[in-house]
């Protein structure tokens, strides 16, 4: 009979203290990066902690000096470019202060995310950044988190008592129109969002202000709402041209929904940057070579990232500061899905 294999032990840090002949509290110190130890100190125990494969026990670590090296992030939707963007920016400055980024996804459900965030919860992250579903209550959302957990909100308002990072929805949209007026088109939609989003009423708030600067009244019919996702504008698409005169162009809620009209356009025989004008809103990746490419609201979601890591740290500096909102530039860039004027389309 063959006998049971037994577990290697684990690795502790009496082990490693001793084979260096140093003591534990040394060992501790250079576990956790204090530039106490001296360089030549250190070497010599990093290369004992890989000889005998020491595991670091992050958890356990954190439980005695009664602090967490985690942070939560909470998207509403992991499917758009713009947040995996958004996420590896997160990443990126929470990795370099020496956090570990734990990530959540809501898919644009208010239910699932108080299913995500209270799981998350559990881990008892250092703080959270939150880039809320549709149709969160802020009130409902406090109560779930309380005072106590430094929280980040993205994009999406929940209240005045939140930390707050805000894209200059306003000034993007109507910087977006006035280059659509500017190609003479005056018939132009808003398409994709809905409108109990801060977001999307902030940006339909510069779409009209530019229309109205203009003399030009929006007419109903251009305002189509759908989900903010590609698949659900391709299938809004048929939504422009209910009437006539049909709109010759549109200002896209965001980049997804803008290429997914790009997609109904075509089912439809129209071509996007000839027969009718649009734009985006994020400028992801994709925008700059897609078919034709997006002229767009530039954002630059990996620095807004970063940009929000570096705020959920401040506050965990200094949790009694007050609470800030900060609202993060955007520029247009002009490509070919926009260039074609109002004569040109049908």
């Amino acid at each position: 009979m063959t006998p049971p294999v037994r577990a290697r032990a684990r690795v502790t840090l009496a082990d490693i203290a001793s084979a260096c002949d140093l003591s534990r509290a040394t060992i501790s110190l250079v576990l956790r990066g204090s530039p106490l130890v001296n360089a030549e100190t250190r070497a010599r125990v990093e290369a004992e902690l890989k000889r005998q494969r020491y595991v670091y026990h992050r958890g356990a670590a954190n439980l005695r000096r009664n602090v967490s090296s985690t942070v939560a992030l909470v998207i509403n939707d992991l499917s758009n470019p713009f947040f995996a963007e958004f996420a590896a920016g997160v990443d990126e400055a929470l990795g370099a202060a020496g956090y570990v980024t734990l990530l959540g996804s809501t898919g644009e459900s208010a239910e699932r995310q108080q299913t995500v965030l209270a799981s998350l919860l559990e881990h008892d992250p250092a703080g959270i950044i939150l880039s809320p579903a549709e149709g969160s209550d802020g009130a409902r959302l406090r109560g779930l988190l309380g005072v106590h957990t430094p929280t980040l909100v993205f994009n999406r308002e929940l209240g005045t008592d939140w930390d707050f990072l805000s894209l200059d929805n306003v000034r993007g949209a109507r910087m977006a129109t006035e280059h659509l007026l500017a190609q003479g088109h005056r018939r132009i939609a808003f398409f994709g969002g809905h409108q109990d989003s801060s977001s999307c009423h902030q940006r339909r708030e510069g779409y009209r202000d530019a229309l109205i600067a203009a003399g030009i009244t929006p007419e109903p019919q251009w305002l189509v709402e759908c989900a903010p996702t590609r698949l659900e504008a391709a299938r809004q698409t048929g939504a422009l041209f209910v009437r006539d005169p049909a709109p010759t162009a549109a200002v896209c809620y965001n980049d997804a929904v803008a290429l997914g009209l790009m997609a109904g356009l075509a089912t439809r025989g129209r071509r996007a940057g000839q027969d009718f004008a649009l734009t985006g809103f994020d400028d992801i990746p994709e925008a700059a070579v897609s078919a034709p490419p997006l002229t767009t609201i530039a954002v630059d979601p990996r620095a807004r990232g970063r940009q929000a890591a570096e705020l959920i740290l401040q506050r965990l500096r200094d949790p009694s500061a007050t609470v800030a909102t900060v609202v993060a530039p955007v520029q247009l860039q002009v490509r070919a899905s926009s260039t074609t004027t109002a004569e040109a389309t049908p």
